[in-house]
């Protein structure tokens, strides 16, 4: 709240993001809202967790929205944006400055890298790095969202391989060479380990029996079940982290 009345009032003229291929200003982000720095407040952001957050998925997802907003979510809290993410690092490092003046509290915070492209890793380290949001108070968790049948339904990508790949290959390439990307390779150093989030209250089949197919042969709009994602997540971490620690790197937890 402090920083987007702040933003509002010092940068209110700066294009923020594009309205049917125009470019809007925050100012009239704000005013297609109706919306000004005095009408603004922490009840209406709307962004608290209470009790009932934790039990529906949607009223969980919607509190990233502000004032129920996707449009503030998408200026605010997104690394790849019109900006490439300058007003989320700036409120990363207004929120780790506070933790290292206090000195004894940390935060975890999580990224999400979605497994669309390999193009991801790249991007996500290239702002934290050129942004600068390393801090000794804070460490990083990367949050995997299981996505892979909405990408599927909408023919970005042809088998469960493939978002594996997206996800892992470039994190084996950088291990095995930390020249091809010095960006991702020193971001990963502040990366502590990996999670996977999604809907826990979809009904889903667990069963996995000696039939089930292997990734590249998953190729159906179904959605694998979250054992299915579990099990070559942390294949995949597990052989990636004898690999970095043979080359002195640090290793990384699966913490679903």
């Amino acid at each position: 709240l402090r920083f987007i009345k702040k933003t509002l009032k010092t940068h209110a003229d700066e294009v923020v993001t594009l309205h049917k291929g125009s470019p809007m200003t925050l100012k009239a982000v704000f005013q297609s809202m109706n919306l000004s720095t005095y009408d603004l407040t922490v009840d209406m952001l709307d962004v608290h967790a209470d009790r009932n957050t934790f039990h529906r998925f949607d009223k969980f997802n919607a509190k990233y929205n502000p004032i129920g907003e996707s449009r503030l979510r998408e200026v605010f809290l997104k690394t790849d944006n019109y900006m490439n993410g300058k007003y989320f690092a700036r409120i990363i490092k207004e929120v780790a400055s506070d933790l290292e003046e206090s000195k004894y509290q940390n935060a975890e915070l999580r990224l999400s890298i979605y497994g669309k492209n390999q193009a991801e890793w790249a991007k996500l380290a290239k702002w934290a790095i050129q942004y600068d949001v390393h801090s000794d108070n804070v460490r990083w968790l990367i949050q995997i969202p299981r996505l892979f049948d909405i990408f599927k339904s909408n023919k970005i990508m042809n088998n469960f391989q493939e978002f594996l790949s997206n996800i892992f290959q470039p994190l084996f390439e950088v291990t095995n060479d930390p020249n091809s990307n010095l960006e991702l390779h020193k971001f990963l150093t502040h990366v502590v380990g990996f999670d996977s989030v999604d809907d826990e209250s979809k009904p889903e089949n667990p069963m996995l029996d000696v039939d089930v197919r292997y990734p590249a042969q998953w190729d159906e709009d179904e959605n694998p079940p979250y054992s299915y994602y579990l099990y070559y997540m942390y294949a995949n971490i597990t052989v990636l982290n004898h690999f970095r620690k043979e080359q002195g790197l640090n290793t990384f937890v699966l913490r679903p």
